[in-house]
């Protein structure tokens, strides 16, 4: 092996424990019995763990993420879905077009989106800030991944299935629940779930657009502020399971391949 392929070897080794060491770590550390995050990690343990569902705080703001994510997961299939019917009804320039206008809250920097959204929801509707507030801010930035995961799933869809059902007596609202709708649940449930991770692991948005409780994100920040224990890195393991498991579903339901 030349000394090329041993330096990129290294590089890419680097890189790895670089991305993926601090995660490591956090999994390591919600099991120390330490009290303070440090070396040596002392004996296994799931006090930590105890310790948070104890808390009555977390249970608050997990009920209000679970809120947040799931209204924000209907919502967003609901409204990218129907994106994606229009989308593809248009010519490629156009309809790449208005996907990249639909895409424009992604690629904005989220702190200036939060306040964005601040000043709209403040001083333009004069709503006060609540949880539903924050779900409108979760639903703008999820709900483009959905059209594009209905719009690729729609690019292979047989369009001779609607006009045979439309032909035989089928209305458009039963064409579309017996026919399409079957055809392209998997990937609806995919990216619901994908909506429902976003809304989860999000924390500008949230915590300038939410007003008062907490999220689970808001919930970690405000712990990190006031003390450091192993009970944040439970909290993180917690949220990087659901986070890993609703992913990997709706890789798999979407039949992506990368």
């Amino acid at each position: 092996m030349t000394a090329m392929a041993w330096l990129w070897r290294a590089l890419l080794a680097g890189f790895l424990v670089f991305m993926l060491g601090p995660i490591l770590l956090v999994i390591l550390f919600s099991f120390s019995s330490n009290a303070l995050i440090s070396f040596p990690i002392g004996d296994l343990t799931l006090d930590w763990y105890r310790a948070l569902f104890r808390n009555v705080e977390f249970w608050s703001a997990l009920k209000n993420s679970l809120i947040i994510a799931l209204a924000t997961g209907l919502i967003s299939t609901a409204a990218g879905t129907m994106a994606a019917f229009a989308l593809v009804k248009f010519r490629p320039a156009v309809s790449g077009a208005l996907i990249g206008c639909l895409s424009l809250p992604v690629t904005l920097p989220p702190l200036l989106l939060a306040v964005a959204l601040v000043v709209f929801y403040v001083r333009f509707l004069d709503l006060p800030l609540s949880l539903a507030t924050v779900i409108g801010g979760h639903v703008l930035i999820a709900q483009p991944f959905v059209a594009l995961i209905v719009l690729a799933r729609m690019a292979n869809f047989d369009y001779a299935s609607i006009d045979a059902a439309r032909d035989l007596g089928a209305t458009r609202l039963q064409a579309f629940t017996k026919v399409v709708l079957p055809q392209i649940r998997a990937a609806l449930i995919g990216a619901a779930l994908i909506a429902m991770a976003i809304s989860l692991d999000d924390f500008i948005i949230a915590v300038f657009t939410l007003g008062g409780g907490n999220t689970l994100s808001t919930f970690i920040w405000g712990k990190v502020r006031t003390t450091l224990d192993p009970s944040i890195n439970a909290i993180a393991c917690i949220l990087l399971a659901f986070t890993i498991s609703t992913t990997l579903v709706a890789l798999k339901l979407t039949k992506y391949r990368g």
